[in-house]
């Protein structure tokens, strides 16, 4: 009789040497990568929703760190952003949660948490591998915003995915095939995809 074993493997944050300072650091980093990635805004006619870069960083962050320290960023970037001008555009303040962008927010740690595993599996290491994890993630974050349209704001479900998920996909595609070729070439500049003890995120 056998048990299947899992292997965890690293994924790039563990190639800096150190342990809770390290993380520390990291999940601090990561908040200011999405917060700079959510001001490349721009708005869209058709739906009430604006098209912006922070999915982007989310799933960048969510991959590089791992799954525990990706969603601790996402929730500690949530978190701060109540006080600072973190949110899409500069906004910030708790009336963010009641808008239309309610709902891809809720989904961000989810979405870190899913690619940040993905990534401990090795999905991190080859384009195809990095393009799929990145599309799966980002249907996670479309849902919850789609989600959120339809129960929260009472949008109708046709009408919540037709302006909270297609004016997006061109665009999440898009972002999936830049990670596709920076995820596989960092491994390849660090040259030991395989070699390096896995951490604790």
């Amino acid at each position: 009789m056998s048990a299947a074993v899992t292997v965890r493997r690293p994924v790039l944050a563990d190639a800096i040497p150190g342990a809770l300072l390290r993380d520390v650091a990291l999940v601090a980093a990561a908040v200011l990568v999405v917060a700079a990635t959510a001001q490349i805004r721009i708005e869209l006619p058709f739906t009430p929703v604006p098209l912006t870069g922070q999915t982007f960083g989310v799933l960048l962050v969510g991959a590089a760190l791992g799954p525990a320290r990706g969603a601790i960023a996402l929730v500690a970037y949530l978190l701060v952003s109540l006080g600072l001008p973190f949110y899409a555009g500069g906004e910030s303040g708790a009336q963010v949660w009641y808008g239309a962008s309610a709902g891809y927010l809720a989904a961000f740690p989810i979405a870190a948490a899913l690619i940040g595993r993905m990534a401990r599996a090795g999905h991190d290491r080859s384009v195809v591998g990095t393009l799929a994890a990145f599309l799966l993630a980002s249907l996670v974050v479309l849902a919850g915003g789609a989600l959120w349209l339809h129960l929260g704001l009472g949008m109708p479900a046709v009408q919540a995915v037709q302006q909270g998920v297609v004016p997006f996909l061109v665009g999440d595609l898009l972002k999936a095939l830049l990670a596709a070729g920076l995820l596989p070439g960092a491994w390849r500049l660090l040259g030991r995809a395989g070699d390096h003890p896995p951490a604790r995120g």
